[in-house]
């Protein structure tokens, strides 16, 4: 494989100042990167055989709840590949000439990276079979009777696909990855030395307390735990004199709305939903999305992990359930499931 340590990274959906924004705290490094261990050693490993072996890396699929590292993975792994990396998302690629000029573009050993990946068009899907496989792009000129296939040879690339809804992948391009990892919610204390590293880079001065706090809060996911820890340090810099303490963070964690276990107005809705229109559950899904005027995707992706990571909320069969802990958490009064009469009798 040739050096390709000199080229810079190609970004496409990203202005300079976005990049900035969202990147500044971004890990850099291997090592810089904390949690995921048995991912990252996985991912290290099969990096380091490509490169011996002078071959692109085999693709990669990574799947999970938003804000975990899939865009960082993806930038850890061009950066040890010493490549170049693409970014695009599913629902940007419409048309299969859309992937022909991204695949044809991409230089030896590129990566592209596809957010989203579960949302491709079915005919980009199915034309990005062959490219996956063989590095063969198929094209179809003209129509009709006269319509002829043309074969282009591409370079050897690898696509990093990330995904939160695995379950909507089509089995065929699943099966065309072959290193796929879940990403789990982080531990407390891998949340910290994120924090950590974090509030070295903003150079604001956090106590340990304050850290304890904020890595609870962060409802397992680094990014979540990233802004919070900007709004407090906005809040430190306003009321305060410049440092994040207890004070500061319980008062700027009032304003936003963010309790003791890190749960949101939006979450509490949730819970009081089922709890005060419906008896505590069970409530299908559609009929709560629709009395919180919400989409059914945001519950499922977005508020519901958490929730059912604390033990707060139960998926049966016959709908959404409020536990005994979810009541207790928000303070009403909880009654044990009444049985039928003609149960008892028996």
């Amino acid at each position: 494989m040739k050096n390709k340590l000199d080229k810079t990274t190609k970004i496409d959906t990203q202005t300079p100042e976005e990049e900035i924004l969202f990147v500044s705290l971004r890990a850099s490094r291997w090592d810089e990167f904390y949690g995921q261990d048995k991912i990252k050693q996985s991912i290290s490993i099969a990096i380091e055989a490509a490169r011996k072996r002078k071959e692109a890396l085999e693709h990669v699929l990574l799947y999970g709840p938003p804000g975990l590292g899939k865009t960082t993975l993806a930038h850890l792994i061009a950066k040890e590949m010493r490549s170049n990396i693409r970014i695009t998302s599913g629902p940007a690629i419409v048309r299969t000439g859309d992937l022909a000029a991204i695949l044809t573009n991409l230089e030896p050993y590129d990566i592209l990276f596809i957010d989203e990946i579960h949302r491709l068009n079915k005919a980009v899907e199915e034309t990005l079979y062959p490219a996956m496989e063989d590095f063969k792009l198929d094209i179809i000129i003209g129509k009709g009777p006269s319509a002829r296939t043309l074969r282009l040879d591409l370079s050897p690339f690898t696509i990093v696909g990330a995904t939160t809804r695995i379950g909507l992948l089509s089995a065929p391009l699943r099966d065309r990855f072959g290193i796929v990892h879940h990403l789990p919610f982080y531990q407390h204390y891998e949340l910290k030395k994120i924090i950590t590293t974090a509030a070295n880079k903003l150079s604001v001065p956090i106590d340990s307390d304050s850290l304890e706090i904020l890595s609870r809060r962060a409802r397992g996911t680094p990014r979540i735990g990233l802004k919070l820890l900007k709004r407090s340090r906005d809040y430190a810099q306003i009321k305060g004199q410049g440092r994040i303490t207890t004070e500061i963070i319980n008062k700027s964690f009032d304003m936003l709305g963010i309790d003791e276990k890190g749960l949101d107005e939006a979450d509490r809705r949730l819970l009081l939903a089922i709890i005060e229109k419906h008896g505590g559950g069970p409530v299908g899904i559609e009929t709560l999305a629709a009395s919180l005027s919400e989409d059914i995707g945001t519950l499922e992706e977005v508020i519901e992990p958490y929730l059912l990571q604390l033990g707060f909320l139960k998926r049966s069969p016959r709908g959404r359930v409020a536990t005994k802990h979810a009541f207790k958490h928000l303070k009403v009064p909880y009654q044990e499931e009444k049985i039928p009469q003609q149960n008892k009798l028996l």
